[in-house]
């Protein structure tokens, strides 16, 4: 059982990771935060992910994910 709770959070530490890679956050502060909270940490990721992505593209234009 312990052992699939520390998988989890590997895996979402690398889930948290690579994601932030791809949307330019910084890369270990979300590593640690999913090492430690694992997967409570997603809505606060989804919320900054977005928030990041209308930073780059301006509050005041759409944009369309396909």
């Amino acid at each position: 059982m312990i052992a699939l709770i520390i998988f989890t959070f590997l895996l979402f530490a690398s889930y948290f990771y690579v994601e932030s890679t791809i949307y330019a956050m910084q890369r270990k502060r979300w590593l640690v935060g999913g090492l430690l909270l694992g997967p409570m940490l997603f809505p606060m990721f989804q919320i900054s992910k977005h928030v990041a992505i209308r930073k780059a593209a301006g509050f005041d234009n759409q944009y369309i994910i396909a």
